[in-house]
């Protein structure tokens, strides 16, 4: 009688075996690169990314209509940041500006990655390897998103298709990931039905 291999005892730690991925050489075959992966990243789709751009977009718009109502009130004409027939140069750059900013000290707060939008849609920007970014790198990563946008996520598409990296995510070395918003280790929620 032969005995069926067993599986080994699961200690709650990621796996460190290579794995094998269909389509590729297998273990021992020519042209086989071991991997180990010790967690698993799950990258956020463009339309989740979208949604929370947007949600971004609305919340800045509406605090930038509050600034410019209150700058209306001392005589400084701040044009709406949609309004394309009436840009200024200037009003238009302190608006990128504060998109910039928005988006830099949020993501990098603590290394939280999270802007509301990305809160509100469970994202998060991380480096390449799942650690959290600072300052700096959310600057960077901020860039593309403020100021070029359109063009950002053109050359993200077309040079790096599959990927789901805009231009200025490479730049960074960022991803953006989707998170858990799950109970604590020790916890278990209970929902009464409604």
């Amino acid at each position: 009688m032969t005995e069926e291999p067993q599986a080994p005892a699961s200690t709650g730690e990621p796996s460190r075996d290579p794995v094998e991925v269909p389509g590729q050489p297998g273990i021992g075959e020519p042209g086989h690169l071991s991997r180990e992966y010790g967690r698993t990243l799950h990258l956020a789709t463009w339309s989740t990314r979208f949604w929370a751009w947007l949600i971004d977009f609305c919340m800045v718009l509406l605090f930038l209509n509050i600034i410019r109502g209150i700058f209306a009130s001392i005589g400084w004409h701040i044009p709406f940041y949609i309004d394309f027939w009436h840009w200024e140069p200037f009003e238009f750059g302190f608006q990128t500006l504060f998109f910039f900013l928005y988006w830099t000290l949020m993501e990098g707060f603590q290394g939280r990655g999270q802007s509301i939008g990305k809160m509100v849609m469970n994202l998060k920007v991380v480096n390449r390897d799942g650690t959290r970014i600072h300052y700096s790198t959310a600057a960077i990563e901020s860039f593309g998103k403020a100021l070029i946008l359109p063009l950002d996520c053109l050359i993200g598409w077309l040079a790096m298709p599959n990927t789901k990296l805009r231009m200025f995510n490479r730049l960074s070395n960022t991803l953006v990931i989707k998170t858990d918003y799950k109970e604590p280790d020790g916890i278990l929620y209970v929902k009464d039905k409604e």
